[in-house]
């Protein structure tokens, strides 16, 4: 009886040693519960395999995401894949994430189009000891182990409002316009510039409108609003796609002038539009540092040197060290606001 339990008090001690790495032979569980730690120290899994998700594979922003992500992934001596839908699409998500769980990727890397829609199947992906990071817009918390965030998202939402404030003069009517209604990341930037909006009583918020991450539906919205509201003094687009759309429409709309755009775009997509006077400003971060960031913390994770916990340190290349902060966050840095006078010093 005595060996019996000895036996079993063994084997109970090697299983709770096994937890401890984030390797396949001892994958955590999908609610996290699993104990794991972490060895710093610990080298680059060989072999690595990494794959991108983004929101949608023809999107400019998320293809020079990717592209930095990649690009980290090949210094480490691993091999990088972009794969995703044709149009901003949660379920068609859901379908590659499946599909790269049964190759066996070391990583998914993802942008996810809704955070709860991508969540079982990023969740199964863990449970077979795959390394689950989010960027640019999250999913369920319990779907992944760390998030890569641009920058502060109230820093994002609230500059925006700021932006367009200081162009219309702190009144008048203005609209959002957004990409899809279930985006993490829009809506939470949505989410401070409302509160921002109520530090400015002479600015009005008529509409937020989605043009899902399209490019003829973001236009079509963009004509869409300015036909509704006469009075419309601004418009802010938190999206690559989105702004570049209401741009261009504007930029051949008699209200060119009368109606002030801002929002997030990269210089390459808005550098005429701000050389024509169609915008003054808008911001941004560096996409391929962002995925650079994120392809970091897919290695480390995959590798054991970190486990997503808060206070742990990534160590990421030439962008230095991020402390990793609650529920898994690793921020990039403050986004740069782009004007006439330093759009010509950025390629991207």
């Amino acid at each position: 009886m005595k060996h019996t339990r000895a036996a079993a008090l063994g084997a109970a001690l090697l299983l709770l040693a096994g937890c401890g790495t984030t390797t396949k032979d001892s994958a955590p569980t999908a609610t996290g519960t699993t104990a794991l730690t972490a060895d710093p120290d610990a080298p680059v899994k060989p072999g690595l395999e990494v794959a991108f998700v983004p929101k949608e594979i023809d999107n400019p922003y998320e293809n020079l995401i990717d592209r930095g992500g990649i690009t980290a992934i090949a210094e480490l001596g691993g091999q990088g894949k972009e794969v995703g839908p044709s149009e901003a699409s949660a379920s068609s998500q859901v379908s590659y994430i499946a599909t790269l769980a049964q190759q066996g990727q070391d990583a998914i890397v993802i942008a996810a189009n809704d955070p709860n829609a991508v969540a079982p199947a990023l969740k199964d992906a863990m449970a077979r000891g795959i390394a689950v990071v989010t960027f640019d817009s999250d999913a369920a918390k319990d779907a992944r182990r760390v998030f890569v965030n641009q920058a502060d998202s109230e820093d994002i939402g609230r500059t925006q409002v700021r932006l367009l404030a200081g162009q219309i003069g702190g009144s008048g009517q203005i609209a959002i316009l957004s990409a899809t209604p279930n985006a993490t990341n829009q809506n939470t930037w949505i989410g401070f510039m409302r509160r921002e909006l109520a530090d400015h009583p002479g600015i009005e918020l008529v509409q937020v409108a989605y043009g899902d991450d399209d490019d003829q539906k973001s236009f079509q919205e963009t004509q869409a609003l300015l036909r509704s509201y006469p009075d419309l003094k601004g418009i802010i687009a938190p999206t690559t796609v989105g702004i570049s759309a209401a741009a261009r429409y504007l930029s051949t709309s008699p209200r060119k002038g009368e109606v002030a755009l801002t929002g997030l775009g990269t210089p390459n997509q808005m550098r005429r539009f701000v050389k024509d006077g169609t915008v003054t400003a808008f911001a941004l971060w560096d996409p391929e540092q962002l995925g650079y960031l994120a392809g970091h913390a897919a290695a480390a994770l995959a590798s054991g040197q970190i486990t997503g916990a808060e206070g742990e340190v990534l160590r990421a290349g030439k962008l230095g060290e991020r402390t990793i902060g609650r529920d898994g966050e690793v921020v990039l840095g403050p986004p740069t606001t782009f004007t006439a006078d330093n759009i010509d010093d950025y390629d991207f």
